[in-house]
């Protein structure tokens, strides 16, 4: 009994840190914060003999992170999907919970290690925190598909860490900022953690000065569409045909080399449209001498859709449909949003969103050449997972085929209101960018569309919730980064390298 009496604060203290780490993300930015809460995390689990102890702190910790972190899910399911008020924030429980058990395995088994090991403090908020922490966060980001948001690394994208981006990725962020915790969690009984934290901190701003991609070609002009569309109207049949006017009247506003739209900006399949519709805008891009990317679902038959971004451009090229001449389909879906998971139909009926199960397509897929660059678009959710974007980048490298110089993304997350998940998608595209060293666009519905240049500096953006039309010229990029080649096997291989080594010290000691 007493052991629970003390337990409870303890574990509310843990939610409670965690919960903060979402004012180390944007809008906040204070990325200190993160590092200064996981090094008082690592500190209590240092001095914490019980592995069950040690398990249930580490998982009210991500509970409390994930929580605070992915709350808006509530808006999506509650606001837009209908679902009642007490379903949609216990499905937000659940999912936190269910994230949660990733910190907890880490914290458990660096425990576990640290016992059986007899590792010194040094060892363990050295090696083992640092590494089992990192792996953890790497298979959130792919177990069931994967939910990596708000992974640590995303709160490092103007910190001096960013300048490992190029090399590690976002979990070598990570995994350099758990180093950097488990340095203060040793001070002041040790004097080498400070030198250590100097060094990587150092390291990082040199970083920052290494262009590891070169230009590419001359600059293109690009109008980037946000259309404000409000999400409970977005799929009306009575504002369905407004929505075709206003892009329509958008697109042709001014010429540009590239022109892109949000995601599914036409809420109707491309045969549904009304039969002059693409056969207009194809004529615009050949007269404006323009290229379209154009937000839209597309049919291969009954059941058969795709969430995609077609292409028109101004010189007819050979494809399958003669409406459109490049067509880019979304392959990593958002589960209950666009793919019903096994056994979960009667939950996503619940929430009555239209669209709602899409087929899965290939990772790899061809850019869109426009004008001497390469236009790889992803399409919302997918650039949580730099991997693959980094993957159909090394594909052209090693292939010897079309290597893109320009990401873009396109978005509808209005499912989220005016919430915390716009400006950490903002975060999310602008670490893509430094991981590549490549520009990313963003054209987005509601928000927030903007232009990220290579170095993951964020050059011009439309306000929130606001009808507009974002101009510039953007230069793209060639030539790969470290991560490009070997994306997340760097970091991956790292931790266990060390664990490995620490592992293999420590038998020899014995």
């Amino acid at each position: 009994m007493n052991i629970r009496l003390s337990a409870t604060p303890q574990l509310f203290i843990a939610a409670l840190a965690g919960a903060l780490n979402v004012l180390a993300f944007a809008p906040f930015g204070w990325w200190p914060l993160q590092i200064v809460l996981l090094a008082s995390l690592f500190s209590v689990i240092a001095r914490t003999s019980s592995i069950k102890r040690s398990a249930l702190i580490g998982w009210a910790y991500g509970f409390g992170w994930s929580a605070c972190g992915v709350y808006w899910l509530f808006i999506s399911m509650h606001r837009y999907g209908g679902m009642p008020g007490w379903m949609a924030a216990l499905a937000v429980a659940l999912l936190a919970l269910l994230l949660g058990a990733f910190p907890a395995l880490a914290i458990a088994g660096a425990t576990w290690i640290r016992q059986r090991w007899l590792a010194t403090s040094t060892v363990a908020l050295l090696v083992i925190f640092p590494s089992l922490w990192t792996l953890a966060e790497w298979l959130r980001g792919w177990v069931f598909t994967g939910f990596p948001w708000v992974s640590a690394g995303y709160a490092h994208t103007a910190s001096p860490l960013a300048g490992f981006a190029p090399i590690v990725g976002v979990y070598g962020l990570g995994w350099l900022a758990a180093v950097i915790a488990g340095c203060i969690a040793l001070l002041p009984s040790k004097k080498l953690p400070l030198g250590l934290v100097v060094s990587i901190l150092a390291t990082g701003f040199g970083l920052k000065t290494v262009d590891w991609t070169q230009v590419n070609g001359q600059p293109i002009s690009v109008r980037l569409l946000q259309g404000s569309v409000a999400q409970e109207m977005k799929f009306e049949t009575e504002h369905i045909v407004a929505t075709l006017l206003m892009y329509h009247d958008m697109i042709r506003q001014a010429p540009a080399d590239l022109i892109a739209t949000p995601e599914t900006a036409i809420p109707l399949l491309v045969n549904q449209l009304p039969p002059d519709y693409l056969s207009r805008l194809s004529q615009y891009a050949q007269e404006s001498n323009s290229h379209l990317a154009i937000g839209i679902p597309v049919s291969d038959g009954r059941g058969q859709y795709t969430n995609s971004v077609i292409g028109l451009a101004p010189h007819a090229t050979t494809n399958a449909d003669q409406r459109y001449q490049y067509r880019y389909d979304k392959h990593h879906l958002v589960p209950f949003g666009e793919f019903i998971p096994m056994g979960f139909r009667w939950f996503v009926d619940m929430m009555h969103i239209p669209l709602g199960d899409f087929m899965r397509t290939s990772v790899l897929q061809s850019p869109f050449a426009v004008k001497g660059q390469w236009i790889l678009p992803n399409i919302c959710y997918e650039d949580l997972f730099g991997e693959e974007i980094a993957e159909q980048i090394a594909a052209g490298y090693f292939r010897g085929t079309p290597q893109a110089s320009i990401l873009l993304n396109v978005s509808n997350i209005a499912w989220f209101g005016d919430s915390l998940a716009l400006p950490q998608h903002l975060q999310i595209s602008q670490m893509r960018a430094l991981e590549t060293g490549r520009p990313m666009l963003r054209a987005t519905n509601t928000g927030t569309t903007a232009v990220i240049d290579q170095k993951g500096r964020v050059l011009a953006q439309l306000p929130p919730y606001s009808r507009g039309v974002l101009t510039a010229s953007v230069q793209g990029y060639k030539g790969v980064t470290p991560y490009i080649l070997y994306g997340n096997t760097v970091i991956v291989g790292l931790s266990m390298l060390l664990l490995g080594t620490a592992w293999f010290l420590n038998r020899k000691n014995r």
